[in-house]
């Protein structure tokens, strides 16, 4: 199995039991990188660091590696079907509960006045975008920030140091996608 193959069924997994990638980590007692590396399959842990992550869950190594995809991939979802994601003062409401064998995220994000990703920048593989809906959202990439309202854009490497922080007393909402999925 590639390492593509191992991240993408323990994001399917944590996201299936209502993980972020930092509340998994937490529970399996291993820096909030490590979940994100293997996710990105930047990285492949030992049978004995998955036995560890997968314990977190709780799942077997069995069942992990016995899991498949979806056979019928639904097309359409209705705003109450979103997955929630997100804790917190950011919602993050995904499209789909099952991206097992998908190449993209798609997200709509909401953060509350004030809110934001976290002092840590964010960095993993892949790409991202997002649309401003509304409010004023300040996105810092690299040492660059600029505080983008409706209408405005951002596309980026995901490799890139970023965060994202509602600005004004207003709440933001954003669509974004993310390549592959790893959030």
């Amino acid at each position: 199995m590639t390492n593509d193959e191992v991240g993408a069924r323990l994001r399917h997994v944590r996201i299936l039991h209502g993980l972020s990638q930092r509340a998994l980590a937490k529970r399996a007692g291993v820096v909030n990188s490590t979940i994100s590396l293997i996710e990105s399959g930047q990285t492949n842990p030992s049978v004995g660091a998955l036995k560890r992550i997968l314990d977190a869950v709780p799942i077997g190594l069995a069942e992990f590696f016995s899991l498949t995809p979806e056979g019928t991939e639904k097309a359409f979802y209705a705003s109450e079907e979103l997955v929630e994601i997100g804790k917190g003062r950011i919602s993050y409401r995904q499209v789909g509960d099952n991206l097992f064998g998908r190449a993209l995220q798609l997200l709509k994000e909401r953060y509350e006045p004030g809110s934001d990703t976290g002092r840590v920048p964010l960095v993993h593989d892949g790409e991202e975008g997002g649309i401003v809906l509304s409010g004023r959202l300040e996105v810092t990439v690299d040492d660059e920030r600029r505080v983008l309202g409706p209408g405005d854009a951002y596309y980026f490497s995901s490799r890139r140091p970023h965060r994202f922080r509602c600005v004004g007393p207003n709440p933001c909402e954003v669509v974004s996608a993310c390549t592959p999925p790893t959030f």
